[in-house]
């Protein structure tokens, strides 16, 4: 049983090998200028030229998505309002306007998430809302963590290629449990990553806004009057 597994394996293993291995013939003189659009001599197939192109141009866009710094931008407010409920209604529709939405309301904590590009725009709108006691805005960079988990994400679905090729060819039961044991440990690993890669590109591409709001306390009767006898010696003592 276990020489025919090995067997299987080495075949499969051969099998891939020589797949991979293409030809790819120099263009040399008779190469013709990509000015000229034409198929250079040597391929003979306008099909596999074309497959070529088309493969190049696909690894170019790859690079350049790879070169993109991937950031998580979030900013945090405390303020000050006599209606902290109006404050929320007007938070839920900044959120709308800068393509975003709302995640929580409260009475002491809300939050939104606006499009990255509107962030500043958004938290310049949201500083007249009530008095800004406090503001920052912070940035993530996670591009190391994105790149290494797309990484694994290509690895584990080239693992699982082959594992579904060695399915096929399986020909026991026992080879067959083996196999699809390997593949769902895989399809977990996959769905694993693929939900952090999610959850990174949707926080760089929107951006979370959190505001505390705290009501603006209001004086009773005495503390009118004491206000009011307060102005009036701060009027004798200190006047422009």
């Amino acid at each position: 049983m276990k020489r025919t597994w090995m067997y299987v394996f080495v075949m499969a293993l051969m099998v891939a090998s020589c797949s991979q291995s293409v030809y790819k013939p120099s263009l040399g003189s008779a190469g013709l200028s990509p000015i000229s659009g034409g198929v250079p001599a040597q391929y003979g197939d306008a099909e596999l030229y074309k497959s070529n192109k088309i493969n190049e141009n696909k690894a170019r866009k790859q690079e350049k998505a790879s070169q993109s710094r991937v950031v998580i931008y979030n900013a945090y407010l405390h303020l000050v309002a006599e209606h902290p409920d109006t404050v929320n209604d007007k938070l839920a529709v900044l959120a709308k306007k800068y393509e975003g939405y709302t995640q929580t309301l409260g009475t002491g904590k809300s939050v939104i998430r606006v499009k990255a590009e509107y962030l500043k725009d958004a938290v310049e709108n949201i500083t007249k809302l009530g008095k800004v006691k406090s503001k920052r805005i912070s940035g993530d960079d996670v591009t190391a963590e994105y790149r290494d988990n797309m990484i694994r994400l290509e690895n584990a679905m080239e693992a699982r290629k082959k594992y579904l090729d060695l399915l096929g060819k399986a020909e026991t039961v026992e080879e067959m449990l083996k196999v699809e044991k390997e593949l769902e440990r895989l399809n977990k690993e996959i769905d694993l990553i693929k939900g952090r890669l999610n959850r990174m590109q949707h926080l760089s591409d929107y951006s979370t806004i959190t505001v505390y709001i705290k009501e603006k306390k209001k004086p009773g009767i005495l503390g009118y009057i004491g206000l009011g006898l307060y102005h009036s010696v701060k009027w004798l003592f200190v006047r422009n």
